[in-house]
């Protein structure tokens, strides 16, 4: 990743944001400390379906109810 201090990321703005269409990441930073990164955006590719893991976890009859301390921190009250 390349790094460019506040200052020319203003001056150059327009270049950076092209070299980042192309796919670079930039590092903005000021007294050569890095503060940000210019990054390309990305849409979701694909949205995710609620209950898509429905039926594949089994609660087992053997198993131990929380303790009411520990249920009770998990509910709020």
């Amino acid at each position: 990743m390349r790094q460019v201090n506040i200052h020319d990321a203003k001056s150059q703005l327009s270049k950076l944001l092209e070299e980042v269409e192309g796919g670079a990441r930039i590092v903005i930073a000021r007294a050569g400390r890095p503060i940000a990164v210019l990054a390309p955006f990305q849409v979701a590719t694909k949205k995710r379906r609620l209950g898509g893991l429905a039926g594949e976890a089994i609660l087992r009859p053997d198993f131990d109810p929380l303790p009411a301390d520990i249920a009770a921190a998990f509910e709020g009250d």
